[in-house]
């Protein structure tokens, strides 16, 4: 059988780039956030639940996500993104299993329980200066906010801690040679 492997790290660490330069090496990954979109676009058995959990608000009349109403429900309370959670995140996990996909690109690894799915734990790291700095440009928002989103997230250090193997994404490394690292160990797996 064949190892599967997660991607993982904080906002604005720059785990999606990663992903993006792996991908043009020909390594075809599940992207766990547009895989928890879809389902909740395409899913009956997921829409009925979220209806169900949020209310016919969870969609709009042309039958798309209403992505306001979600993002309400979810920052009114901690117990509504368990309950929203234990919705979708089994139905992405499913996904991943049925799909012919090995890796996996996936923010909330162990938040989700993920980390049970795969062999093995690829951390993307970067310095939090560099992290604020990206998401400031990324999503126009200021340092302050920036910082807050980092800091609702499992520290670096516990990422770095759990991961067979850390990529380190700041302004001064070399990412080539990372990756190839990567590339040749997941290889010799």
């Amino acid at each position: 059988m064949k190892r599967r492997i997660a991607i993982t790290g904080g906002i604005g660490s720059g785990k999606s780039y990663v992903c993006r330069k792996l991908e043009r090496q020909g390594i075809r990954i599940y992207d766990c956030d547009d895989a928890a979109k879809r389902l909740m676009r395409e899913s009956p058995a997921l829409r009925q639940s979220l209806i169900g959990l949020i209310g016919t608000d969870a969609y709009l009349p042309d039958g798309s996500l209403n992505k306001a109403a979600i993002a309400s429900f979810l920052l009114a309370s901690d117990d509504n993104a368990r309950a929203l959670n234990a919705i979708v995140h089994p139905a992405v996990a499913e996904d991943f299993m049925q799909s012919d996909k090995r890796w996996m690109e996936c923010a909330i690894l162990y938040e989700s329980g993920f980390n049970r799915l795969v062999d093995t734990v690829v951390a993307v790291v970067a310095p939090d200066s560099l992290r604020v700095k990206r998401i400031m440009e990324r999503d126009g928002i200021d340092a302050g906010k920036a910082q807050e989103w980092i800091a609702k997230q499992m520290p670096t250090s516990e990422l770095i801690q759990r991961a067979d193997f850390v990529i380190h994404n700041g302004e001064q490394d070399n990412l080539e040679e990372q990756l190839e690292r990567l590339a040749t160990n997941m290889q010799l797996a």
